[in-house]
């Protein structure tokens, strides 16, 4: 079958790849659509794994049930793309998100476990979750990011009235802001260098005002309207002057959540985090219940997340979709691909 695959730095190829079979009771799925997420953007920044396939934000319809006798054939379905192990003390307490072997043979994050980026997937039995008639494939494909926000706003612990900062306006950053403002936040603030993104997020009614990171009065502004600082700071970049930005804009004894992924050793002004006292907690993926509560908001439209896909494209548009994504001035922040388009 037809898939999207890493070549090189910045370089996808179009290639056959062999069909998923089933084995070891895992479900064999049909894709519809395919998110294109923050984190694969840095794998196709750096060329590597090459002949990775990702795609491990999706919605489709079960092709095989596998060992699942709750499924059959034609039911549409997303799932946790995570692979972890079931018996350590994470897995046991609810929290595979930081199993050590999460990642490792994770689907579309890994060789083993190709991804969405291709017709169909085989994914675990146990990470499979149905989703009703009424949830549409784009939403469903939107589940799994959606969930990334959740965590990071339940971590983050917003009280109704809190001030509350989010760093970087793509989508996981979108989101994180409309579940600030559920929580009952007074203000919510987006910072960010993309002014299109930036303007989208006060347009899309999920952040109150944005702020231009770029602006070498932005700290000192937001510090000044926030009378010494956010309650909150949801850092959702990953690069040195995004955290840092987020220990200098939050208050004395407050609270940053680091959602942003940065793939290596970055400098920091511990001092700040020291001498405000800070919280510091990270945020990865999703719990279970997390992700199943997402399909369930959705389905009900208590959130809309329609609103933040942009477009939706074929395995053809893949590379022109990624640097869009990357271009820096372009309002897009989701794009979807459909693999039979």
């Amino acid at each position: 079958m037809k898939c999207v695959a890493i070549k090189d730095v910045k370089e996808f190829e179009i290639k056959e790849i062999d069909e998923p079979i089933a084995k070891d009771g895992h479900v064999l799925v049909s894709v519809k659509k395919s998110g294109i997420c923050g984190s694969d953007i840095h794998y196709w920044v750096n060329g590597e794994p090459k002949g990775l396939v990702m795609g491990h934000e999706f919605c489709g319809t079960v092709i095989d049930p596998g060992d699942r006798s709750d499924l059959k054939v034609g039911d549409r379905v997303t799932a946790l793309p995570i692979s972890p192990c079931g018996k350590c003390v994470a897995c046991e307490s609810g929290n595979p998100q930081y199993c050590a072997e999460t990642w490792s043979k994770a689907v579309g994050l890994s060789l083993d476990n190709p991804g969405a980026l291709a017709p169909k997937l085989s994914v675990r039995s146990d990470m499979v979750m149905k989703i009703p008639e009424a949830m549409s494939d784009e939403e469903g494909a939107m589940v799994e990011p959606t969930a990334v926000g959740l965590h990071a706003v339940r971590l983050a612990d917003i009280k109704v009235g809190d001030k509350v900062l989010v760093i970087g306006g793509g989508i996981i950053g979108l989101v994180s802001a409309m579940f600030a403002k559920l929580e009952g936040a007074s203000l919510v603030a987006l910072s960010e260098t993309n002014s299109a993104r930036g303007e989208k997020s006060v347009s899309l009614h999920v952040a109150d005002e944005w702020y231009d990171a770029k602006d070498s009065n932005m700290i000192s502004n937001l510090m000044a309207k926030t009378n010494g600082g956010f309650d909150v700071v949801i850092e959702c970049v990953g690069n040195a002057p995004a955290v840092n930005s987020s220990f200098t804009l939050v208050k004395q004894g407050g609270k940053v959540v680091l959602v942003g992924v940065a793939t290596d050793a970055i400098p920091l002004y511990s001092v700040m985090a020291v001498t405000k006292e800070l919280t510091v907690q990270g945020a990865i993926a999703y719990t279970k219940d997390e992700f199943r509560k997402c399909i369930d908001l959705i389905a009900t439209k208590q959130i809309d997340v329609s609103k933040f896909v942009d477009d939706i494209v074929s395995l053809e548009d893949v590379q022109k979709s990624y640097e869009r994504l990357t271009s820096g001035v372009d309002s897009a922040v989701k794009i979807l691909v459909d693999p039979n388009k």
